[in-house]
């Protein structure tokens, strides 16, 4: 009997069908990936499962142990057993470890918390599962990777036997995979059943027993991890064999539309300590211009301080178009010709409340819809022609940005700068977090912008990419420029060598 089936599910919102019959099962000590395109529906799959969207709202069935259940909300699915660890965190960073981990479930004695027992709970916990992490810290005080084990450890907390995961390495490091990894074995070995959610196919076949494609909101297929192959699964994903996935590049470079002169970046903690030190490029027309580098390097650093956003202090000359200009906020940035899409969309690029035609305009809106009183035919008009040119799935314009997956949300951040008429485009990591076919269009609309004489300066940390895309790469450590390479020169080992400070 498997430890969860989930049967012909169905779940429709106004206008779209995004789940249409998927069935998936979940053995114990099984790790199953689920893998798909963005808005394949395994986000919706997933919220079903964890009572986001709870019974009544959705047709089909949910079986844990052989048993029917029926969610009327979250606290019932993990009452079932069963922990979801989202992309975006959910810890409360005020707090300490141990709140964290037993928030809203506190031992407590006559309504009075009791702390010790807390604390020493927290302790064993994570001891357990062999994370030197003090219960008292505050987790605001933890990288990312420490605070993706807690989220762990809080599941495991409340007795999970179907843990699900999504998206868990994005922000890791390799040290910090291998360390989730190595829980996570141990995990298995106990019988914990687990749903891998991931667009890096390498950590899929690493570590999958099984792995299910959904596309479309349907279930395509299911296999055993050693009996596909990477191209399957993509072919899968797509509905199409997917051949070289970076287009080829034969972009012709014009003038000089952006320089930068003597670039220096200060930490705003530290306000002594530099981020970038004494940095200085120019990209021209048609040109994609790579920044590669390890995480600290100070490349977003870079690209923010240069777009006026840096909440520290900065120095440094900029012209755009052979032309001195003073750059000191994003409103000066835009208004000089340079847009910026930024590393994390949803913090930084979109309003997730707004809709789709109020974020792709947001940053045109004067020249789109006047000065004085807003012209809405003239702002969908203009949405529309974006959301066509760059595909991205949405039944209107009028569809709230938080309803989309990461690809298409991705989409509409790009839109809303081209719609700026940039001269320069700043890309900061723009396939974070988006599949395989999503990956492919951005790669298409890169080539097609530069093609059409846009500057681009692209930071990414997928050095495949950079090679990929990039007509030259600069790459950076510590803060400094350690090496400079044409297309033709660069390879992954000059361009790692160049990142780790070695010849």
């Amino acid at each position: 009997m498997p430890l969860l089936e989930m049967r012909n599910i169905v779940k429709e919102f106004p206008g779209v069908r995004a789940l249409d019959g998927v069935s998936f099962t979940l053995e114990a000590g099984e790790f199953h990936s689920l893998v798909g395109e963005n808005g394949a529906g395994k986000s919706t799959l997933m919220k079903v499962l964890s009572g986001v969207y709870p019974a009544g709202t959705f047709d089909g069935e949910i079986l844990v142990n052989g048993s029917q259940k029926n969610f009327s909300g979250i606290r019932d699915s993990e009452n079932a057993g069963i922990a979801i660890i989202f992309q975006e965190l959910s810890l409360v960073k005020e707090l300490t470890v141990g709140e964290n981990i037993f928030l809203g479930r506190e031992p407590s004695r006559f309504g009075v918390i009791n702390w010790s027992e807390l604390y020493h709970r927290a302790s064993k916990l994570l001891q357990d599962l062999h994370l030197p992490i003090d219960p008292r810290t505050p987790v605001g005080n933890l990288g990312i990777g420490q605070q993706q084990l807690v989220e762990i450890a809080k599941a495991l907390s409340q007795d999970a036997r179907i843990l699900v995961l999504d998206e868990p390495t994005a922000a890791l490091t390799e040290s910090e995979v291998e360390t989730l990894f190595n829980i996570l074995k141990k995990l298995k070995s106990r019988g914990v059943g687990m749903i891998y959610i991931s667009h890096k196919l390498d950590e899929v076949f690493a570590i999958s027993d099984r792995i299910t494609v959904l596309r479309d909101g349907q279930t395509v297929v299911t296999h055993a991890a050693s009996e596909t192959t990477k191209d399957s699964v993509i072919a899968a994903m797509v509905g199409r064999e997917v051949g070289d996935i970076f287009p080829e590049v034969t972009h012709e470079h014009g003038d000089i539309a952006l320089s930068v002169k003597n670039l220096n970046v200060y930490s705003p903690d530290a306000p002594e300590k530099k981020l970038v030190d004494d940095v200085s490029f120019e990209v021209r027309r048609g040109e994609v211009l790579g920044i590669a580098g390890l995480m600290g390097a100070g490349r977003s650093e870079l690209l923010t301080a240069i777009f006026g956003a840096w909440p520290g202090k900065f120095s440094r000359e900029i012209e755009v178009d052979e032309k001195p200009v003073a750059v000191n906020s994003p409103s000066d940035a835009i208004a000089n010709g340079i847009g910026f899409v930024t590393e994390d969309r949803k913090r930084y690029g979109l309003i997730l409340e707004q809709t789709i035609l109020d974020n792709m305009t947001l940053a045109a809106l004067r020249a789109i819809s006047g000065r004085i009183v807003t012209n809405r035919t003239r702002e969908a008009i203009a949405a529309e022609s974006q959301i066509t040119n760059l595909r991205v799935k949405a039944s209107s314009p009028l569809m709230v940005a938080n309803t989309l997956s990461g690809g298409n949300q991705q989409k509409v951040v790009l839109g809303k700068w081209l719609l700026t008429n940039p001269r320069v485009l700043f890309l900061d990591e723009p396939t974070r977090g988006i599949d395989v076919g999503a990956k492919q269009e951005i790669y298409a609309e890169i080539n097609k912008l530069a093609k059409d004489g846009l500057a681009i300066v692209m930071v990414s940390s997928e050095l495949p990419e950079v090679l990929g895309l990039s007509d030259r790469v600069i790459v950076l450590q510590e803060g400094r420029v350690t090496g400079e390479f044409t297309r033709d020169e660069a390879t992954a080992e000059k361009v790692m060598a160049a990142a780790t400070g070695h010849k």
